[in-house]
């Protein structure tokens, strides 16, 4: 009787991570469905982020879609940079490569032309957040270079 009690927090605990496991699941499988309508597209546990041309969208993964979301254009932007922790790259200052002593949570950080607050968005990963961010920041100079945008 005593083997058998000794199980059931084992028993507990398997049935917490098959359950944590199955949720994790239904978010990615409603990402994927919401990722489809957007060129290039991203999925974490803090913020699902896609892109079509130079609008940027992006929310909260659940298992019914990606909640409260919330969009910017890129012509609306004014610099793009990288924040890990207490420090702020640029995105100029990321390439040719990012440096190696990175570590800890990350945000996109977006600087907007007009009197708007600063728009952030969260990584887990921070080679992600820079990959992200350079190809950002390229996008942006081809917008800021485009004759359209001369005046």
């Amino acid at each position: 009787m005593e083997r058998g009690l000794m199980w059931l927090p084992l028993l507990a605990l398997f049935l917490g991570l098959a359950w944590a496991g199955w949720n994790e699941y239904q978010k990615v499988e409603a990402y994927k469905q919401w990722a489809t309508s957007y060129n290039r597209a991203k999925y974490d546990i803090y913020a699902a982020l896609g892109q079509t041309g130079n609008i940027l969208t992006w929310g909260k993964p659940t298992r019914r879609g990606v909640i409260d979301t919330h969009s910017l254009s890129l012509h609306d932007v004014s610099s793009i940079a990288v924040r890990v922790g207490d420090r702020t790259l640029a995105s100029a200052d990321l390439e040719p490569a990012p440096p190696s002593d990175l570590k800890g949570r990350a945000a996109l950080e977006f600087h907007m032309k007009t009197a708007q607050p600063t728009v952030t968005i969260p990584f887990t990963d921070v080679t992600l957040a820079t990959q992200w961010a350079i190809a950002l920041d390229r996008d942006l100079r081809n917008i800021q270079e485009s004759p359209s945008n001369v005046g």
